[in-house]
């Protein structure tokens, strides 16, 4: 059976755009400020996608107050510069327009502070072809993906959970698509991997932007 998907909830890092350079600068930034050296960023694209908070905790056993004052370093970087050392995925600008074309409604479904989010895509013109963008607080009590979900789906009471889809790179966005009951694509273009898909379960995974095309308008599975 052909699927029908005319409300798509997007991430943002790793899925709209490539946002290692800003990211794992401000949180190299951040970590030199507690005494951490961090040579190569490349080795902190682990804390691309989820939570800065729960990275933190999870690989630095930070303390909630160490997180508090490492958001506000982190921030101190990525406000200045890391927001904009951003590059979108080559084609995402054109697969949004067609979907936009073909009636779809789209909306942003991130971890990051709404307002960042907002000033990340209106910077590199993607704003407009999204309903709604959503994201967490300011004071960071929004953070979990199926928090933000649940806070998109309850802002636009028009979408249709037998109609909407969740597209994500990590396994964050497939738990937060599940625990609000639709649907998720993983994206193998970003910085998840088949193996954590697959044991989170999701409903169809792509290789680039060209299966999710495929996926999202002609509701041709991969």
């Amino acid at each position: 059976m052909k699927k029908n998907f005319q409300y798509i909830l997007w991430d943002l890092d790793g899925t709209l755009s490539d946002p290692m350079v800003g990211i794992c600068s401000a949180v190299q930034y951040a970590l030199k400020h507690f005494g951490f050296e961090v040579d190569d960023i490349r080795t902190l694209t682990p804390f691309i996608g989820p939570p800065l908070q729960q990275s933190l905790k999870e690989f630095y056993h930070f303390t909630p107050e160490q997180i508090k004052e490492a958001h506000r370093v982190y921030n101190e970087y990525f406000i200045a510069r890391g927001m904009f050392e951003n590059v979108m995925y080559e084609g995402i600008d054109t697969l949004l327009e067609k979907l936009r074309q073909e009636g779809k409604h789209l909306y942003v479904a991130t971890s990051k502070p709404e307002k960042l989010a907002k000033r990340i895509l209106e910077h590199f013109g993607l704003a407009s072809y999204f309903d709604f963008i959503g994201g967490d607080t300011d004071n960071l009590t929004r953070s979990a993906k199926s928090e933000v979900i649940r806070y998109v789906l309850s802002e636009n009471k028009a979408i249709n959970p037998a109609q909407a889809i969740m597209v994500g790179d990590r396994k964050f966005d497939i738990a937060g698509a599940k625990a609000n009951g639709i649907p998720a694509v993983g994206v193998l273009y970003g910085y998840g991997n088949r193996e954590e898909f697959v044991e989170a379960n999701a409903d169809y995974i792509v290789h680039d932007l060209k299966e999710l095309e495929n996926l999202l308008i002609k509701g041709v599975e991969p």
